[in-house]
């Protein structure tokens, strides 16, 4: 990827949440990270400090709020404020897994909506645009009061496996709400869908009741937006093989938690493949066949065209 623009003046911020993904952009358009501290007082609370000056510059602060949310949460907020009190020209949050998606209504009536919360949080703390990837709920975006540019990485993890997936593959969404990604992975890897009917249990654990397609002698592949603590995943794969399917099992999924049991859960099951992206840190070693495809390229690409004001019809995710 080319550098951009010398008088396009910008900046990459990287919060604690993932430095490594934020370096890789800044390889790819050969720049270097402003320089901050980040760091806590002896009560906890946390000092935020900017090296370099960022008046008059777009700043794309690059802050996944996964584990520890809250923390990660609270940093990328007094990011934004001291770079807004800094004389940053324009301010985007470049949050490539999005924490608290989850919570975005009331299912028993005297819960609080995360969601909105955070997405009202953002826009108070001075941002002006938010750049997510793969959203457990695709329609948080109407939550937000500013713009948010939803991504996507099927394409990428899809192209990752393209060569390997059998003829004999079908594409299993591992609960309802998996359905769409499913679809359209299967559109890209032209292969057939079976859906697993799941009910939760609790916080980590759920029961699958059945699988809905033809999954006897066929390779599963199975899609999600994330494995948190690999409950849905452990129970769809044990639906799959109580159906016949083969013990060749590939999953995928855009953002990997692996908090709790998770790795414990999938490293006991039949995995030939698990393929995910680097939106969050992984862990350095894992009993895990894991694989991992970057989103520096494609945030890299979507920082490019936010700079210059170039289109983003090619990169937004339309599920």
């Amino acid at each position: 990827m080319p550098q951009m623009e010398a008088d396009k003046k910008f900046t990459i911020l990287a919060g604690s949440g993932n430095r490594p993904l934020a370096e890789s952009i800044g390889e790819r358009l050969g720049v270097g990270l402003c320089r901050s501290v980040v760091t806590r007082f002896p009560d906890s609370e946390l000092y935020v400090e900017l090296d370099d000056t960022v008046r008059g510059c777009d700043v794309y602060v690059v802050q996944p709020t996964g584990p520890a949310v809250d923390g990660h949460l609270m940093e990328l907020v007094l990011l934004a404020d001291a770079s807004r009190r800094a004389g940053a020209a324009r301010l985007t949050a470049v949050v490539p897994y999005f924490g608290y998606a989850r919570q975005d209504r009331r299912a028993k009536g005297r819960e609080a909506v995360p969601s909105r919360v955070i997405a009202d949080m953002l826009g108070i703390a001075g941002f002006q645009r938010i750049v997510s990837v793969d959203l457990h709920t695709p329609s948080l975006e109407g939550f937000f009061s500013i713009p948010l540019e939803h991504l996507s990485a099927v394409g990428a993890l899809a192209n990752a496996i393209d060569d390997s997936v059998s003829d004999d593959a079908v594409i299993v969404a591992p609960d309802l709400g998996a359905v769409k990604l499913a679809e359209s992975y299967a559109q890209l890897l032209h292969r057939p869908i079976a859906i697993a009917h799941k009910s939760r249990l609790s916080g980590s654990d759920v029961k699958v009741h059945g699988i809905v397609g033809d999954v006897a002698g066929r390779v599963p592949v199975i899609v999600d937006d994330m494995i948190s603590t690999g409950g849905t995943i452990e129970a769809a794969i044990k639906a799959l093989l109580a159906a016949g399917c083969r013990r060749e099992i590939t999953v995928v999924a855009s953002h990997a938690l692996l908090v709790g049991p998770a790795v414990e859960r999938l490293s006991a099951l039949p995995l030939k493949r698990l393929l995910v992206t680097d939106s969050l840190p992984l862990p350095e070693r894992s009993s895990l066949p894991m694989e991992t495809v970057s989103l520096a390229p494609m945030l890299g690409e979507t920082i490019t065209r936010l700079n210059i004001g170039e289109s983003m019809s090619e990169l937004l995710s339309h599920r």
